[in-house]
């Protein structure tokens, strides 16, 4: 298949694997100011450590499922990052979202990843056992089709979807929105809980216990939003950022990009996921995100608060907020746990580090949702490394 199998090709992996040891032989040899390191000798032992995070959770699979990582030399420390928007959906919109989708005459439209991620005592999925009506969807256009099905029942009941994601789901539950409004969709609601990547990595090399030095941006946020905000965070703390796909081959040219610029002392932007991504982006998906949503303080599940990382609803569409609409309230609650998954979102820990991995908490009984998304690290590691 065109733009799949090219980059599943082992030949490919093996090629920028080979690359990369140059490039840490080249290091060691003393000769870091190469723009084009010339060395052919390959070593995977090395005085120098190089630590770069994946952003995104689709990368993390990746690296994981293929055994990426453990064809790398020794000395270049893969740290997986928050871009998992199941597992950095707070508990409180979780508790918001069970306590609506109790309500009567509640029709809760989801997601299936969202209805096991625990919040603070219980689950949607748990809520669904309870009675609440909870329908998992594939799209936020299923949950407004079902809002003009009940209206032409002449139904009282009230649809609601819980919106979560990063800049790459943010079009479609806008454009659910600007349809609504369009149509006078009014017993149609949202629970928002969208993030935006690059504040959360502004916050990461910010944190004095990260050691990241470089980052593989995600490619599918870069498809809507473009990579020109990225300049600014490269040159401000002097990190280079590459842009890239989920495949293998994808990874291994982002990580073989990434390291010949530590190598070679530069600070850059560089775009590998050409075949999707333009510098500029999608300017018609920007163009509605900046109609319907607005910038806000957002807190991240494991993280914490992050300025200006989250979108919540313009004036014009508050009519649709959920949390408005049923006047609920976000209760931030804290709940002691043995989970581990702020510092693993935050790259500051491994899942085989956390004591209760793979014991108490297992994907039919996850303790933390980065074990439950298939977008999550502890979900990665369980599903194809068991440890």
């Amino acid at each position: 298949m065109k733009y799949v199998d090219e980059y599943r090709d082992p030949k490919g992996v093996h090629y920028f694997r080979k690359k990369i040891e140059d490039l840490v032989s080249c290091s060691d040899n003393g000769n870091a100011s190469l723009s084009t390191p010339l060395s052919t000798t390959s070593s995977t032992a090395s005085s120098t450590t190089f630590s770069i995070m994946e952003v995104c959770g689709g990368q993390t699979h990746s690296i994981v499922k293929y055994g990426l990582d453990q064809l790398l030399p020794e000395n270049i420390q893969l740290i997986h990052g928050p871009g998992c928007p199941v597992c950095v959906t707070p508990s409180e919109i979780i508790d918001a979202a069970i306590k609506i989708a109790l309500m009567p005459d509640v029709v809760f439209c989801s997601f299936g990843d969202m209805l096991r991620v625990p919040g603070s005592t219980k689950s949607l999925l748990q809520a669904k056992s309870e009675g609440a009506d909870v329908r998992i969807v594939y799209s936020p256009m299923d949950a407004l089709n079902i809002a003009k099905d009940i209206l032409k029942e002449g139904s009282d009941k009230q649809v609601v979807f819980l919106a979560v994601g990063f800049e790459t789901t943010a079009p479609a539950n806008g454009m659910a929105l600007y349809q609504a409004r369009q149509q006078q969709v009014d017993n149609f609601s949202m629970l928002v809980s969208q993030v935006t990547v690059p504040p959360a990595m502004v916050a990461i090399l910010q944190n004095e216990e990260t050691a990241v030095q470089g980052f593989l941006a995600a490619g599918h946020v870069c498809t809507v939003m473009g990579y020109q905000q990225y300049h600014a965070i490269a040159r401000q703390f002097q990190v280079p950022i590459v842009v890239t796909g989920f495949e293998p081959v994808d990874v291994m040219q982002g990580l073989y990009e990434c390291i010949r610029m530590l190598v070679c002392d530069e600070v850059a932007v560089v775009n590998q996921y050409r075949r999707s991504v333009t510098e500029a982006g999608n300017p018609t998906a920007q163009r509605l995100l900046e109609t319907v949503f607005q910038l806000q303080d957002k807190e991240w599940r494991g993280v914490g608060r992050i300025a200006q990382s989250g979108l919540e609803l313009a004036d014009e569409y508050k009519h649709y907020d959920a949390l408005r609409r049923f006047n609920v309230a976000l209760k931030k609650t804290d709940v002691e746990s043995p989970c581990i998954s702020g510092e693993i979102l935050q790259g500051v820990k491994k899942p085989s580090q956390c004591s209760a991995f793979g014991r108490s908490c297992t994907p039919e009984s996850p303790l933390g949702a980065t074990m439950v998304s298939t977008e999550g690290a502890c979900s990665a590691y369980y599903l194809y490394r068991g440890s």
